[in-house]
């Protein structure tokens, strides 16, 4: 098989960008659906950006913000020597951004499906809003959670355009799966270039398969 340490660097990405995102997206997204108004809308709408947004735009802007001429890039250089751009560190920071909304919005739609009077009720026991969140939310809400799970996983390792700003193309250090399929067609190599597309095409049917599969599951089956 072409390519072992691209594959295992796009699945070590992604799954470092999921484990952070459902560490910042459970509060986030369950902190968001108590929310209304203008401010909500707004939130919604800067985490939805990259929906619609063309990768390579997110990418340039975050390869200026995180060059080492700025603030934020400067203290990375100084805390580890290293910089964030065209670095392992970079991509994790860029693939965060980039599939946002693919973790926000299945856990925004689970945490609203949940019955308020369920929630009443557990208040008028005398459940805090930690103990409602974590005993009757989290467990009520588990599709979702793993939707958004999988959905990030997926989408992260289907990622190109932002990678190729913010990561370029090192071997082992920023080479995701994508770009060695891009490098592969561009020097007409399109054997390897197969392997790697029918690897990428079935990964995805099998994410979507398994995903539209969960969504279809009685909750209680999930437990």
């Amino acid at each position: 098989m072409p390519e072992l340490a691209a594959i295992w660097l796009t699945l070590k990405l992604s799954l470092v960008t999921t484990l952070v995102l459902l560490m910042i997206g459970l509060p986030f997204a369950w902190w968001l659906s108590n929310k209304t108004g203008t401010l909500r809308t707004v939130l919604e709408t800067l985490t939805s950006l990259p929906l619609v947004m063309p990768p390579t735009v997110i990418g340039f802007y975050l390869l200026v913000i995180l060059s080492p001429d700025t603030f934020l890039g400067g203290l990375w250089l100084d805390l580890t020597g290293d910089t964030l751009t065209f670095s392992f560190a970079g991509l994790v920071v860029a693939s965060i951004i980039y599939s946002l909304p693919f973790m926000i919005q299945p856990l925004l739609n689970a945490f609203e499906s949940v019955d308020p009077k369920l929630k009443e009720a557990a208040a008028d026991l005398g459940a805090s809003a930690t103990e409602i969140f974590r005993y009757l939310i989290l467990p009520l809400s588990k599709r979702g959670i793993i939707t958004g799970g999988i959905l990030t996983f997926a989408h992260t390792v289907g990622e190109f355009g932002i990678v190729l700003m913010v990561g370029g193309n090192i071997p082992g250090e920023t080479r995701v799966i994508s770009i060695a399929l891009y490098e592969k067609v561009e020097i007409l190599n399109y054997a390897e270039a197969h392997i790697l597309s029918v690897a990428l095409l079935t990964f995805s049917f099998l994410v979507l398969f398994i995903t539209y599969s969960l969504n279809k599951m009685p909750l209680m089956r999930l437990r």
